[in-house]
């Protein structure tokens, strides 16, 4: 999971990005509404965790950009403010979840996949398409019953090809998604046909069929329509 921690504390933020990246995250922090629309628009993010109060303006304002932009992330607010109001004003303008200061890091990390399990995943700890299965809970996945030796980045790859299946997608795009941040300043992204094909080399290895196609100059897409 990818996911932008929108907060001016910086050890706070610091302290969630350790804790996310040690989980097995992809996770980058902006700390201003300015920096955060930016990201907003450069780059896709899989859940945004975002304070209200910011140095340059209102999470509240920030979460109506997004809305109005149509920008496919979920959301979780944290704030200070324990305010039934400043709550259900962020769930009303369509926040999925709101977690109070304190908490706990283990609590914002459940939170934070309850909200992905049930918007990306149907509200299943499983996917699976024919005879690939993946565990999320276990981050396991298996062909035919067989179980892969996946690396995580692996494993995140098949999980995000699966939960986009019949979509191009860019070379690009899987590398900002699965290393975030760390991809700004590469010259190309030649380490993801290497993350792909190794991939589409273990599922065959198991019997399964090669999903998985290259969109030549552009980059891949996952086919059902392979028989």
């Amino acid at each position: 999971m990818k996911v932008l921690v929108v907060e001016d504390n910086a050890d706070l933020a610091r302290n969630i990005q350790e804790y996310l990246l040690h989980e097995g995250y992809v996770c980058e922090w902006s700390p201003t509404f300015e920096k955060s629309q930016e990201k907003l628009i450069s780059f896709h993010y899989d859940c945004i965790v975002l304070d209200i109060m910011l140095p340059d303006g209102n999470g509240l304002d920030l979460l109506n950009f997004i809305k109005a932009e149509k920008i496919k992330s979920n959301v979780l607010i944290i704030s200070a403010k324990n305010s039934l109001d400043d709550k259900i004003h962020g769930l009303d303008l369509g926040a999925d979840d709101y977690l109070t200061k304190p908490f706990h890091l283990s609590e914002l990390n459940a939170r934070l996949k309850a909200i992905y399990r049930r918007n990306a995943l149907e509200g299943d700890h499983t996917v699976s398409y024919n005879e690939i299965v993946l565990n999320t809970t276990s981050m396991e996945a298996s062909v035919n019953d067989v179980l892969l030796d996946l690396t995580k980045k692996e494993f995140d790859l098949l999980l995000y090809f699966l939960i986009n299946k019949n979509r191009i997608l860019t070379r690009q795009s899987l590398a900002e998604h699965l290393w975030g941040d760390y991809t700004d300043n590469l010259s190309n992204f030649d380490f993801v046909y290497q993350h792909v094909k190794n991939l589409r080399k273990k599922i065959s290895a198991a019997n399964g069929k090669d999903y998985i196609g290259t969109v030549y100059g552009i980059g891949y897409k996952f086919d059902t329509n392979i028989t």
